[in-house]
């Protein structure tokens, strides 16, 4: 027993937020799977940047991959898919023992197409396809562009995370999404048994934007507010969650309830602790995706509470409060929204910059 366990007891499975050639290689993951109760990965464009552009991990494949005259695309999807299929390899069991909650590792479709669904939708296809394994999770941005391709996907029996979700307002349109897409999978025919879905929610980015404007506006009671926006929102949008898929849901019989992820749970201000994201946000039926240093404060320092998410009056009381100080707060998550796509196209064109650079 440790406090990621005492975490999933609570209702919370912690997924890492990262992978690499090296972690696998090394036997990183698989270590840290045993002694951390790690349970999931995801990956983000950002992620794949960081791995493929250091370290010689990667050079035997690139290698091979340049004397078959690949393009800088086709080689990080390669190299990523090859990654991908290994970390699920080492999930399986977990895959099997939670009957397909867990143990699941994400591979995100290309960020520059996010406006266009025909696109996504035809590159969620072919990743699941070569990624070839049950427990993978194609992540799709919850970008109105992007909305049916997500319900496009799960009807074609496709699992999805749907990440890059800021607001509660386009978590509704999510929500819709994931309940038209699993009705049509079940109407044509496929185990709705085998869909399963997270819908991740970015916490700490909306502290940093939300913090910048409160300190703008630089009143006492604007103040008081900083570090309190992330948390509330991630409430609000579970207050949702359990009026909408919780209960009498809709859902064809079988089906999984699509969960909430926490997102970008690694603190930006070192002023807040490290675990704020963690301790605050726990709960039955969700994901925390962390990356390794808040994993390790989780199991150094704990804090654990219990249910910290069962808390929407007073989450919808700061909300209030910003608002009454001069928060946007519509325009803070259009602002986030528009930011989270550009962050991984740029983090992706540096990914494909440097690659051809390597090929060439």
């Amino acid at each position: 027993m440790n406090n990621i366990s005492e975490l999933a007891q609570l209702g919370t499975s912690t997924w890492l937020d990262d992978l690499s050639r090296q972690r696998l290689t090394s036997g990183n993951l698989k270590e840290i799977i045993s002694s951390k109760s790690i349970v999931g990965v995801t990956t983000n464009p950002a992620i794949f940047a960081a791995a493929m552009t250091s370290g010689t991990a990667y050079d035997a494949d690139l290698a091979a991959l340049k004397e078959k005259n690949a393009s800088a695309d086709e080689v990080v999807y390669s190299l990523a898919i090859t990654d991908v299929q290994n970390a699920c390899d080492l999930f399986a069991d977990v895959y099997t023992q939670t009957e397909g909650q867990d143990g699941r590792v994400s591979i995100e479709v290309d960020p520059r197409i996010s406006d266009d669904a025909a696109a996504t939708l035809d590159q969620a296809r072919e990743l699941w396809r070569q990624v070839n394994r049950p427990n993978a999770m194609i992540k799709i941005p919850a970008t109105p562009g992007s909305l049916p391709a997500i319900e496009d996907a799960l009807a074609e029996g496709i699992s999805v995370n749907v990440t890059l979700i800021f607001s509660v307002s386009r978590y509704r349109e999510v929500i819709a999404a994931f309940k038209a897409g699993l009705k049509r999978a079940a109407d044509n025919g496929k185990d709705v048994t085998k869909i399963h879905s997270v819908a991740s929610f970015f916490v700490s980015r909306l502290d940093t934007e939300v913090d910048k404007r409160l300190e703008a506006i630089g009143s006492e009671e604007a103040l008081s507010l900083r570090g309190k926006a992330g948390v509330a929102n991630a409430q609000r949008a579970y207050a949702l969650f359990q009026e909408e898929l919780l209960g009498d849901n809709d859902l064809p019989p079988g089906a999984a309830v699509q969960r909430p992820l926490w997102a970008s749970t690694g603190v930006k201000n070192p002023a807040y602790p490290a675990t704020l994201y963690v301790t605050e946000l726990a709960g039955p039926h969700t994901v925390n995706t962390m990356p390794e240093k808040t994993i390790d404060a989780v199991l150094q320092e704990g804090g654990l509470h219990g249910d910290t998410l069962t808390a929407a009056d007073k989450s919808e009381k700061i909300f209030s409060q910003l608002e009454s100080v001069g928060i946007d707060l519509e325009d803070v998550f259009m602002v986030l929204e528009r930011e989270g796509v550009d962050k991984f196209v740029a983090a992706w064109n540096d990914l494909l910059d440097s690659l051809k650079q390597r090929l060439a």
